[in-house]
């Protein structure tokens, strides 16, 4: 079962990996979201990869670290869950913003796993 909690917990890293990048590549910005990285929208998107890098760190040392796993699910299902309500509050925008809301509600399957073996 292990194997299976770490292959979940990868998944979930991998999900975080485009929008990390997003602080560190600026012109992945405009290709992700379609704004320039330059102004403040921009410095706020970037902003939002540098927090993606963060959840992505949590869900990474989650691989291996198993007294961090309550903690990283918290985080996790924060971040996913949260946009999830966001984007349903919004009005369940088509576009860009779909796209991100689906791949959270695909996560939110090995999300669930995870959370049931760190919280059993």
């Amino acid at each position: 079962m292990e194997i299976s909690v770490k292959i979940a917990w990868a998944l979930l890293a991998v999900l975080h990996v485009m929008p990390a990048l997003s602080a560190f590549v600026p012109g992945l910005i405009e290709r992700l979201y379609g704004v320039s990285p330059d102004g403040e929208i921009g410095t706020l998107l970037v902003h939002r990869g540098v927090l993606f890098f963060a959840v992505l760190m949590v869900a990474v040392v989650a691989i291996f670290h198993v007294p961090s796993r309550r903690l990283a699910s918290i985080v996790l299902m924060i971040s996913m869950i949260g946009f999830l309500i966001v984007f349903w509050r919004a009005g369940m925008p088509t576009g860009d913003l779909r796209k991100i809301a689906i791949t959270d509600a695909v996560g939110v399957l090995p999300l669930a796993y995870v959370c049931l073996n760190a919280w059993r």
